[in-house]
């Protein structure tokens, strides 16, 4: 029978302290590569975010360079502008928060305050950058179509309750539908109950359907 000597002398032999070596230096591999895993995912996160807000930055500054050189035109050359792009009298009044007569006024040639034509300057841009930036066309009515089937808000909704950064994030594709719904009305879902449900259809977008 093999005294526990030659037992030792056979496992050394096989080997089996190199193996627990290899196990234990394969675990503080494994911690390692975790350790580092975990630091790059929390640089990744923070490099997203100073990308957000150097986007968030240059969207805005870009925004208000091109509401400078619109504020340049005449109001009623801003108005025809916005007519032309087929909005209605009544979203321009929403938008730039006047009253329609007030809107209807300015086209006869009544007097434009300075910060309602900065108003009507900043709305013109708002579109010729939604437009050339993110190939948005027919903007006018791009800014009425609801954001889901079946729940009455629009871009124009964003724009009038003053959610700029929201609504150029939502015209480029920076955000999705859902987000967008609860950043403007966190409640949405219970304001907007009924025997429809929202959902998420195949293309990824949110759709509404029956419930049940």
């Amino acid at each position: 029978m093999a005294s526990d000597n030659d037992l030792a002398t056979a496992e050394s032999q096989l080997g089996v302290p190199r193996l627990e070596a290899a196990q234990r230096s394969s675990t503080q591999t494994s911690t390692q590569l975790t350790e580092k895993a975990g630091f790059l995912r929390h640089q990744v996160r923070q490099l997203s975010d100073d990308t957000q807000g150097l986007h968030l930055d240059t969207q805005l500054n870009e925004w208000t360079d091109r509401a400078m050189r619109r504020g340049k035109e005449a109001p009623l050359e801003l108005l025809g502008h916005l007519s032309d792009l087929g909005f209605s009298w009544r979203d321009i009044a929403r938008m730039v928060r006047v009253s329609v007569p007030s809107v209807q006024k300015w086209r006869r040639g009544g007097k434009v305050t300075g910060d309602n034509r900065r108003m009507l300057a900043n709305l013109v841009a708002a579109c010729d950058l939604i437009t050339e930036d993110y190939l948005v066309s027919e903007v006018a009515s791009w800014f009425e179509m609801p954001l889901v089937t079946g729940i009455p808000v629009t871009p124009v909704d964003l724009y009038a309750q003053e959610q700029y950064q929201l609504l150029f994030d939502y015209a480029g594709n920076h955000t999705d539908t859902e987000t967008v719904l609860n950043q403007l009305n966190p409640d949405w879902r219970q304001q907007y109950s009924s025997d429809f449900e929202v959902f998420a259809a195949e293309d990824g977008q949110l759709s509404i359907r029956t419930k049940g």
